[in-house]
């Protein structure tokens, strides 16, 4: 199978080929007025065919359908990473004046003295002195844009400027990661991204749910894989929100991370867990601030993004008594808007119901309930804990534990942990069912329960 890098050179090395033309064109064209051979209309330099491929960059082309002059755009924004030798042409000098020709736009890498591509110099590159083609050119950054919509290119500058074109192209790292390595860059877990990207080795079969939880997890992945097809091919855009809003609850350890990060797994989609210590701030203005981080750079990413504990961040508001509790209902009002417009599947996770204010949850697609194990799904769940190196005492009665004692999911993967490792400690000899109820009674005094 020929890997996304390869498909996407191939690609890429076209559209490199094509670049070089209209580039020379231009500079024909422009230079060398009386050359009977230059291309007047640069627009009728064909770009590569490429609907036949399946390379990451291909595929994003196919999607948006952009025009000529959107696909040069994303284009002379990568070059720089890709191949920015192709840009050499622009250290021409103005002998007249002894400078670089004004019209070239662009800036200079201080370090490494490379040309980088601003707003002018596409202006120039399609359009040279033609006033409609530059005036049209500045509105694909417009914010209705898809480029700034999907935050996909923009004109970016350290530096304030008289005009924004004369700010720097700058593809977003996400998809100049997509059109050289074929996969998506991921956003570093910090303050400017306080979430982090989950995943599991698991399947369907390892994770025991109740039949009626199952079910209800079976209408998210429906949305995941049809929501794009009823919305655009069936026209319901403008009847239905954005994305899919689903309200996990229940105990802990009842399945509710994991099956976020297999709904991640099995429909291709990546699932970020937000870190609430991270996002929720006692100044005022501040939460709201955070969590806009999250929500600006997961728009348009197909992510899944999965909120632990959230009754932190949406729990019920609470009555305006000064203007403390005013500024953060508006901050809950705030999500809400968020939310309710976010265009991927949002996740929230809470122990209880109860504790989820109803404008949110007023606006779920579906509330589902992680009940605790019953005593046959607790029997799969210890049968299919231990590993298959571990040998189990004929002592050991594990239909009788999972009639007796009550556990969820995640404690009885905590007591298996315990028990493999003392008997790991003591020689490797065989689990009994001592050992077990040992750990039983550890993981309830941990959980500060009775038997």
């Amino acid at each position: 199978m020929t890997s996304n890098i390869s498909l996407n050179v191939v690609d890429l090395e076209l559209e490199l080929d094509w670049f070089a033309r209209v580039l020379d064109a231009r500079f024909k064209s422009y230079f060398d007025t009386d050359s009977k051979t230059a291309v007047q209309n640069i627009f009728e330099i064909i770009p590569p065919d490429l609907t036949e491929s399946e390379s990451e960059y291909a595929k994003f082309l196919k999607y948006y359908r952009f025009s000529f002059a959107e696909r040069f755009a994303i284009l002379l924004s990568l070059v720089p990473h890709v191949r920015p030798q192709l840009l050499d042409a622009f250290f021409t000098k103005n002998k007249t004046f002894d400078r670089r020709f004004t019209e070239f736009g662009g800036h200079f890498d201080g370090e490494s003295s490379d040309f980088i591509p601003t707003g002018e110099t596409l202006s120039f590159i399609l359009g040279a002195n033609n006033l409609e083609i530059r005036f049209g050119i500045q509105t694909l950054f417009d914010r209705d844009h898809p480029f700034s919509k999907h935050q996909i290119l923009k004109l970016a500058s350290d530096r304030p400027v008289r005009s924004r074109m004369k700010s720097p192209l700058v593809l977003s790292e996400e998809y100049v990661s997509y059109f050289t390595a074929g996969q998506a860059h991921r956003p570093d877990f910090g303050t400017n991204f306080p979430a982090r990207f989950i995943e599991t080795a698991l399947d369907w079969k390892d994770l025991i749910l109740h039949p009626g939880t199952r079910r209800q997890i079976e209408d998210i992945e429906t949305w995941i894989r049809h929501g794009r097809t009823l919305m655009e091919d069936w026209g319901m855009a403008a009847k239905l929100r954005p994305g899919y809003r689903a309200l996990f609850y229940g105990e802990p350890g009842t399945g509710k991370t994991m099956t976020a990060c297999m709904l991640g797994k099995t429909t291709g989609r990546e699932v970020y867990k937000v870190d609430l210590s991270l996002v929720v701030s006692k100044y005022i203005g501040e939460t709201e601030k955070n969590l806009a981080k999250i929500f600006d750079q997961a728009e348009h990413k197909n992510w899944i993004l999965f909120f632990d504990e959230a009754d932190a961040l949406f729990g019920k508001r609470s009555e305006t008594k000064d203007a403390h509790d005013r500024y953060a209902n508006q901050e809950v009002s705030f999500l809400l808007q968020r939310i309710e417009s976010f265009d991927g599947i949002a996740i929230l996770s809470s122990n209880l119901r109860e504790n989820m204010d109803e404008a949110f949850t007023r606006r779920f697609e579906s509330m589902i309930f992680f009940p605790m194990p019953r005593p046959e799904e607790r029997l799969r769940l210890w049968q299919g804990g231990f590993s298959a190196k571990a040998e189990l005492d004929q002592t050991l009665d594990l239909e009788k534990i999972s009639r007796e004692y009550k556990l969820s999911g995640g404690s009885i993967m905590n007591i298996i942990r315990f028990v493999s490792l003392q008997v790991l400690k003591e020689g490797g000899r065989k689990i009994s069912h001592e050992d077990v109820i040992h750990g039983i009674r550890r993981e309830f005094a941990k959980e500060g329960k009775g038997r």
